[in-house]
């Protein structure tokens, strides 16, 4: 199976710290994989490097079967649709959720070129799967924490991405708006055959429909296979040094 994303022995730094050491992933194209780790273990820098925000200081990434540089993924990063942790946004932003959707129009198309028909309707198809059409013309910063998660995913569905990164996406969110984003994100995974990977610390955070899971502590990836394997409690106590 052709590879969504691969990265081969890839470091990453950051002002002298190693935030990834010697990183190998491959994640197959429609693949469902959960990437758990303790807070510093790197997980947000797996998923910037594979969106090409992080330099790597050693090694190799290949998206979609083919080896690529930084300079490349200006090109390649339309192809990839990316949610991080939750922000806050201005609540006098004069900003609707239509329009942040919208947004994700102009990284498939690019800036220059002006949006038709065509693109509207797929902004109204990405608010719809999300559930987030009766909020169209609400302000984006005035709506809940759970609501703009699900605005900044219908932004990506709206790009059309073959690979789909979601950082943290239920950080401080409330159980209820927890529970309706991963049941959201595994309904789209089933029915759009989206490549997803989903960085989270939080074990009851992984979304039933991942099958995969990647274990990340100090920067390195310490275990990658089957989500039965992956959450064995001896696994999950090494991981997060519990007993």
């Amino acid at each position: 199976m052709t590879s969504a994303v691969a990265l081969h022995n890839v470091s990453a730094a950051y002002s002298g710290h190693v935030a990834l050491r010697n990183a190998t992933l491959d994640v197959g194209r429609g693949d469902f994989l959960g990437v758990l780790g303790p807070n510093g273990a790197g997980k947000t820098t797996l998923v910037t490097v594979a969106n090409g925000l992080t330099r790597i200081s050693f090694g190799e990434i290949s998206l979609f079967g083919r080896p690529v540089r930084h300079s490349d993924f200006s090109r390649l990063r339309r192809s990839i649709g990316y949610v991080p942790q939750h922000q806050k946004i201005d609540p006098r932003a004069p900003v609707t959720c239509r329009e942040a959707v919208l947004l994700g129009r102009f990284g498939r198309l690019g800036v220059l070129r002006r949006r038709g028909p065509a693109d509207e309707q797929k902004v109204s198809e990405a608010m719809e799967l999300t559930g987030i059409t009766a909020l169209a013309e609400r302000p984006v910063g005035q709506v809940s924490g759970g609501e703009k998660q699900k605005v900044a995913l219908a932004r990506c569905l709206a790009q059309e991405p073959d690979l789909l990164l979601l950082d943290e996406p239920t950080a401080n969110l409330d159980p209820r708006s927890v529970r309706e984003f991963l049941a959201l994100v595994g309904g789209l995974w089933r029915r759009l055959g989206l490549t997803i990977v989903m960085v989270t610390h939080q074990l009851d955070h992984l979304p039933a429909e991942c099958g995969r899971v990647a274990l990340l502590k100090l920067g390195r990836i310490e275990f990658t296979g089957p989500r039965a394997e992956a959450l064995e409690p001896r696994r999950l106590s090494e991981l997060f040094d519990i007993g």
